[in-house]
């Protein structure tokens, strides 16, 4: 056990230990790949008194100081990338490669904010636009709202961390941070990373570990101003209950789609496609989960597309070229084959996966799917594509909006009014021509409507989220 790493909770500045600890096996393995804290709600009560004192002092930091921080837990990502992608690995199962590019693209999130810090200010405004006006000298600007609780997901347990605690911080707030119970070494490791920078503003930043007894307490508080939530629809209902008068930031998911075009080219849209279903084996809030396909081309592109995903690595995620590791536990495996013998029962057929490969269910590809099927209808969250014949472009973008969730859409095509009408009636957060909706850079916005969620991610936007307006007139 001694070799096994070992999180410790933050309560500002200071680590802590617990007796009672929690065990994190791997998805892949079973092996113990490391050990946390099992908190309870006194310990999140405590770490949000001293979120609340530390914000007094964090609001007036300078700002040179801040983007000095964040540039410092930048350097030290790029030092230690290697420990964090093994890490990542370890605790979700994330192929290598792709855990890599994860600790890339957070340390890219935390540059970015940094970057973004120099351009939250405020503007002038003209009183006297109006005749009950005068002239005077006003303008607003942008204070930080004091304390943030950040809850975040296993998917990305490393860059959707940075998403929150980086614009949070930067923007003068102190945060207390509940990981996701999967990855909470992966979590510990950032923090500490934050908390011993020599830039770092004391007692700023605080972690606590556990579930649904942590989040209630973190929620429920009256400290929080801004609670930032990644993660399913039933606790985004049970969060804006309870939260109380305060920000309520939630990105909750989707059901993406995509409309394959006659005019499209085909090999390179199942190409993609097959990507976009099966990277991080579909547990991500813009997996593409339902193709829509014009009926002329249909049986073409469903070749296509049992071809590409065939040719898709699924095993070890410490293996170089892996594609695919396991989905996050025995019950995400259950679920998953549920759908697919769910569908196959009411007529949809495999063309490709459906069988476990070395214990791991496979990227699996679903023909001849309809609007009934329970599998079209609700985020599936894992492995899992449908295709769906459609006669026409009308008909795909009404089946994509019939759906309570809207995150990212995205369409394959060569005709260009299609892509100005596609721009214009897709019901969701973001849309992408020629490309998969799950296809995100860090510095766009990102969120969704409908039950996709409230309110918008990426450093500039997290900003705004972050931070309350305060208008001043001076006479």
């Amino acid at each position: 056990m001694s070799n096994i790493a070992q999180a410790k909770i933050f309560f500002g500045s200071h680590e802590e230990n617990k007796i009672q600890q929690q065990e994190r096996t791997s998805p892949f393995d079973g092996s113990v790949v490391s050990i946390a804290p099992l908190c309870d709600a006194e310990d999140a009560k405590k770490a949000l008194s001293i979120a609340k004192e530390a914000a007094k002092v964090a609001a007036k930091t300078d700002l040179s100081q801040r983007i000095l921080w964040l540039e410092d837990v930048v350097n030290k990502l790029q030092e230690y990338r290697e420990e964090f992608a093994i890490m990542l690995s370890k605790e979700v199962a994330k192929p290598i490669t792709f855990s890599r590019i994860e600790v890339d693209r957070c340390a890219e999130t935390i540059k970015l904010t940094a970057l973004e810090l120099a351009n939250m200010g405020g503007e002038t405004i003209p009183t006297d636009i109006m005749p009950s006006g005068k002239k005077t000298l006003a303008y607003y600007k942008r204070e930080p709202v004091g304390v943030v609780a950040c809850i975040t997901p296993f998917n990305f347990p490393l860059n959707l961390v940075a998403h929150k605690i980086a614009p949070a911080l930067g923007a003068g707030n102190a945060v207390v941070l509940k990981p996701t119970p999967e990855a909470p070494m992966t979590a510990y490791m950032l923090a500490k990373i934050f908390v011993t920078s020599k830039y770092a503003v004391k007692d700023a930043l605080s972690v606590v570990y556990g579930d649904a007894e942590i989040g209630a307490a973190l929620v429920q508080s009256s400290i929080p101003r801004v609670i930032s939530f990644t993660g399913s629809v039933p606790v985004g209902n049970i969060i804006t209950k309870q939260a109380g008068i305060k920000k309520v930031s939630l990105e909750l998911g989707g059901n993406a789609a995509t409309y394959i075009d006659k005019s499209a080219d085909l090999a390179l849209a199942a190409k993609r496609c097959a990507f976009g279903a099966f990277v991080n084996s579909g547990q991500v809030c813009i997996s593409l989960q339902r193709i829509y396909v014009n009926v002329e081309v249909y049986e073409v592109f469903a070749g296509f597309m049992a071809e590409e995903t065939k040719k898709l690595k699924v095993g070890s995620p410490y293996e170089e070229d892996t594609f695919m590791g396991p989905l996050i536990d025995d019950e995400a495996n259950k679920r998953a084959n549920a759908w697919v013998a769910s569908a196959q029962e009411e007529g949809a057929k495999v063309i490709a996966g459906g069988e476990a490969v070395e214990g791991i269910f496979p990227p699996t590809v679903m023909a001849d799917v309809t609007d009934e099927m329970k599998i079209i209808c609700e985020e599936v969250f894992a492995p899992v594509v449908s295709l769906v014949s459609v006669p026409d472009y009308d008909t795909a973008i009404e089946k994509m909006n019939d759906s309570p969730f809207g995150l990212q859409f995205s369409i394959f095509t060569n005709d260009l009014k299609q892509t100005r009408s596609f721009i214009e009636d897709a019901q969701c957060g973001g849309v992408v021509i020629n490309d998969i909706p799950t296809l995100r850079f860090d510095v766009q916005p990102y969120g969704g409507s409908k039950l996709s969620g409230v309110g918008r991610e990426g450093p500039k936007w997290a900003l705004e989220e972050f931070t309350e307006i305060k208008s001043v007139v001076i006479c």
